[in-house]
């Protein structure tokens, strides 16, 4: 297991809406692989795809196939497994009504850790990568919905690391976030994806740039262009590219 993705013909529809359609791209293992475009382009089903969270919406409809390591993750008979292997952040901080530590403990409780000591050393782990361990450290008890909107958003982020996931995507992770603090999860992301794929949706294209190896644009459900980050910024390929990172639209 590296966390290669491949995507497959994939048209998802919400109704009478398609929010993807026909997309066949490749994601390599070990990268940080940037999603850019408008909003309501459908960078977030994208993600959702990868994990099967896009599941728990009964009016979605997938067609084609998405490969996490050569396996059809729509054909996988439990869905629990693959999200434990994909760690996934949204946009705003959904934090379970416990303590900020068990708020992390909680995944490895359940997939079978319960030493002690394994727990705090990987709960310190996960909380200083989401750069939150030196605010927290000495109020490891208190609910994670007591801390402020940043501060629960990057739990958010820690718990998803918690998983050990091989692959961890990002939903506009920074959105509740300060830019000083953004920087240096970016500096994590970046020693990061030496052991793990990460997959990043955002609107700050300069933020794609910053972080990714290769970047892919989709604009109106479609894939428009995807490759190289920096030829993408650039020498695009298409003049709607072009417009959309030098910020004509958004």
């Amino acid at each position: 297991m590296a966390g290669a993705i491949r995507f497959h013909q994939v048209t998802v529809t919400y109704g009478g809406k398609t929010a993807l359609r026909e997309i066949s791209l490749e994601i390599p293992e070990k990268q940080i692989f940037a999603v850019i475009g408008p909003a309501n382009s459908g960078k977030t089903t994208f993600l959702k795809c990868i994990n099967r969270t896009i599941d728990f919406n009964s009016t979605a409809r997938v067609a084609g196939q998405v490969f996490v390591d050569e396996q059809d993750v729509f054909g996988l008979r439990d869905a629990c497994s693959l999200r434990r292997r994909v760690g996934m952040v949204f946009p705003l901080p959904v934090g379970l009504p416990l303590s900020v530590y068990e708020n992390v403990a909680y995944a490895p409780r359940r997939a079978g850790m319960h030493d002690r000591g394994e727990l705090d050393a990987l709960v310190e782990q996960c909380l200083r990568q989401a750069m939150l361990w030196d605010e927290v450290a000495d109020r490891l008890d208190i609910l994670g919905t007591k801390l402020s909107g940043g501060q629960q958003q990057r739990l958010t982020l820690a718990r998803a690391l918690s998983h050990r996931p091989e692959i961890l995507c990002l939903d506009e992770f920074s959105i509740a976030i300060d830019p000083v603090t953004t920087m240096k999860i970016e500096d994590i992301l970046l020693e990061l994806k030496q052991r793990m794929t990460i997959v990043l949706a955002t609107n700050l294209v300069q933020q794609a740039r910053r972080l990714a190896e290769q970047t892919a644009f989709i604009s109106n459900a479609e894939l428009i262009e995807a490759g190289d980050t920096e030829a993408l910024f650039t020498r695009p390929a298409n003049r709607l590219t072009e417009r959309f990172v030098n910020g004509e639209f958004g």
